[in-house]
C-alpha cells in the first residue's frame, strides 16, 4: 500500500512520464487538478480504512452483547394479561436479537382464548422459545401443557407435573353447560390443537392427546419417557449444559441448535399496567372491590354531597366490572349479592333482631363463592375470602343503616320545625297577639284565647316569624294518700 502511495506522490511531482522516467515536465491545468485529487485520496485512504475497521469491530461486539437469554416468569393463571406479557416479551427478544426466550412457568391453567393466543405467538416467534416448568412442586395444568408442548424446547424441573387438559368453553363472560354433542366438538377441537403443536415439535402425539381426552397428568419422568418433553433439568444452567450443541425442531420443520452456556439471562418484567391488571384478574380481588364499592355507594346515598365515598364506590365497581367481564362470571351470583344488601336494609328498618343480617351475610357469602364459575380452584373466590368480606361488611352495613333510620325518626331540634312543641312564657298580654319568650328568644305570638303575662304556653305552629301558641294545661299537684286507720 505504501509503494502505491509513493508511486502516486512521484507521479504528482512530475518525475514520471507516460514512457518512463525522463525528468521534470510542465503539467497543464487538468493535470494539476488530477494530481491534487489523487494526493487527497492518498492521504485520506488510511484513515478511511481505520474508520471502517472500527465500525466492523463495534458491530461485532454489539451483536455479541445482545446475544442474551430473555427470561419470562408466569406464576399465575393463563388469562389475557399473561398473553399480552408473553407477546411483548417475544417482540422485545426479536428487537434485541436475543438467542432464546426462557419462559419459567407454574400455572394451574386458564382461559382457552388466551392459551391459543400464546401458542400462536410462540409458534411464529423467530427467536427460539424454551418453556421450563419450575420450581419443584409446580405444575403446568390444563392450559399449561398446551403451552409446554408448543415450545421449541420443553423442559420440566424434578418434582413437577403437567397435564389434565380437558377443556371448558366460555362464551363471553358466562360459562356454558354444553350438551353431549357440543362437549364432543369442544373436546375434539382441543385434541386437534394438541396434536398439531405436538407433531410440529416431533413429540408424542398419543401421549399429548391423552392429556386432553383422558385428563391425564404426567410427572417429569413420565413426560420425558413418553416423549412429551425434551429435558429434565434442576436449573436453567443445568438445562443449558444438557442442550449445548444439540438440535431441536422448530415449528416450520427446520432443525436448529443453541449454545447458551455462559450466556447472560436477563429478566423481563411486567409493566406497571400489566401488574395492576394481573392483580385485578384474581377473582378474590374482584369480589373484594365489588363489595367495597357497593358499601361506599351506600354511604354516599345516605350522606349526599360527601363526594369521596361516591367516587371510591364508582371506581371500585368499574374495576370489578372490568375484571368480571374477562372471567367466567355467573350473573345470578350478582343477584344474590344485591339480595344480601336488601336484607341488611330490612334489618335496620324492621328490627328483626339479627335474623335479616345473618341471612344477608349468608347470601353475600354464597354470592361470592358462586361469582366466578371455573373448574380451576385458583380462578374461583375462596371461602375464607367470602367470609372475611361478608361478615364485617354485613355488620357494618346493618349498623350504618340502623343509625340512618334512627336519625330520620328523631324529632327535629333545629330551625322552624324545632320550635314546634316547645314551651315558653307569655311576656305581654296575648289578646290574642303579644310577645312570648321561647328558647331564649322573644317571639311574636298569636294565642287561641286571651292569656295573661306569665302564662306558660306551648308552640303549635310556626308561621313565618309568628308563633301559634296555646295555653299549657296546668299539671295538678301530686296528691298524698291519706294514712290508713287501723
Amino acid at each position: 500500500m505504501f509503494d502505491n502511495i509513493l508511486h502516486v506522490s512521484l507521479w504528482g511531482s512530475g518525475f514520471y512520464t507516460q514512457q518512463g522516467i525522463s525528468g521534470p515536465r510542465n503539467p497543464n491545468k487538468a493535470d494539476i487538478l488530477r494530481d491534487l485529487g489523487i494526493k487527497k485520496i492518498a492521504y485520506i485512504y488510511p484513515f478511511l480504512c481505520v474508520f471502517v475497521l472500527a465500525i466492523a469491530v463495534a458491530t461485532i461486539f454489539s451483536a455479541q452483547a445482545s446475544a442474551e437469554i430473555l427470561k419470562v416468569t408466569i406464576n399465575d393463571t393463563i388469562q389475557p394479561i399473561s398473553a399480552e406479557y408473553i407477546s411483548r416479551a417475544i417482540d422485545e427478544a426479536q428487537r434485541r436479537n436475543d438467542q432464546a426466550i426462557l419462559i419459567e412457568m407454574n400455572t394451574p391453567g386458564g382461559l382457552v382464548s388466551s392459551t391459543r393466543e400464546i401458542i400462536e405467538r410462540i409458534s411464529g416467534s423467530p427467536v427460539p422459545v424454551i418453556v421450563y416448568v419450575t420450581p419443584t412442586g409446580g405444575h403446568a395444568g390444563s392450559a399449561g401443557i398446551f403451552i409446554l408442548e408448543s415450545a421449541d424446547v420443553a423442559v420440566m424441573a424434578p418434582g413437577t407435573a403437567a397435564g389434565a387438559a380437558h377443556p371448558v368453553t366460555l362464551i363471553g363472560p358466562v360459562q356454558v353447560k354444553p350438551d353431549d354433542e357440543m362437549s364432543r366438538k369442544i373436546e375434539n377441537d382441543a385434541a386437534a390443537l394438541m396434536r398439531s403443536v405436538a407433531s410440529k415439535r416431533g413429540r408424542s402425539v398419543e401421549a399429548a392427546e391423552s392429556a386432553v381426552r383422558e385428563s391425564k397428568s404426567f410427572t417429569e419422568q413420565e413426560a420425558l419417557a413418553g416423549h412429551l418433553i425434551d429435558y429434565v433439568a434442576s436449573s436453567p444452567e443445568d438445562l443449558f449444559r444438557q442442550m449445548q450443541g444439540k438440535t431441536f425442531k422448530r415449528f416450520n420443520g427446520e432443525s436448529a441448535s443453541l449454545k447458551l452456556v455462559g450466556q447472560p439471562v436477563v429478566p423481563f418484567d411486567m409493566t406497571l399496567k400489566e401488574h395492576i391488571l394481573d392483580e385485578l384478574m384474581d377473582p378474590n380481588v374482584a369480589f373484594l372491590l365489588l363489595a367495597i364499592g357497593a358499601l361506599a355507594l351506600y354511604v354516599e346515598f345516605n350522606h349526599p354531597g360527601a363526594v369521596i365515598p361516591g367516587t371510591v364506590g364508582v371506581v371500585f365497581i368499574l374495576l370489578a366490572a372490568f375484571a368480571l367481564n374477562l372471567l367466567p362470571t355467573r350473573f345470578a351470583a350478582l343477584g344474590l349479592i344485591l339480595g344480601a344488601f336488601a336484607l341488611f336494609a330490612a334489618e335496620a328498618k324492621f328490627a328483626t333482631h339479627g335474623v335479616a343480617t345473618v341471612g344477608g351475610i349468608a347470601l353475600l357469602t354464597l354470592g361470592g363463592l358462586l361469582l366466578v364459575d371455573s373448574p380451576i380452584p385458583e380462578m374461583r373466590v375462596h371461602l375464607v375470602t367470602a367470609l372475611a368480606v361478608s361478615i364485617p361488611l354485613g355488620l357494618i352495613t346493618a349498623f350504618l343503616m340502623t343509625i340512618a333510620l334512627k336519625a330520620r325518626r328523631n324529632k327535629v331540634v333545629t330551625g322552624a320545625q324545632g320550635l314546634v312543641g316547645e314551651t315558653g312564657v307569655a311576656q305581654t298580654v296575648l289578646s290574642p297577639q303579644g310577645k312570648v319568650f321561647v328558647h331564649g328568644e322573644l317571639w311574636d305570638a298569636v294565642a287561641s284565647s286571651a292569656l295573661p303575662p306569665g302564662q306558660l304556653v306551648v308552640v303549635r305552629r310556626v308561621d313565618g316569624l309568628t308563633l301559634q301558641v296555646d295555653p299549657l294545661a296546668a299539671t295538678p299537684p301530686p296528691t298524698t294518700p291519706a294514712p290508713a286507720i287501723l
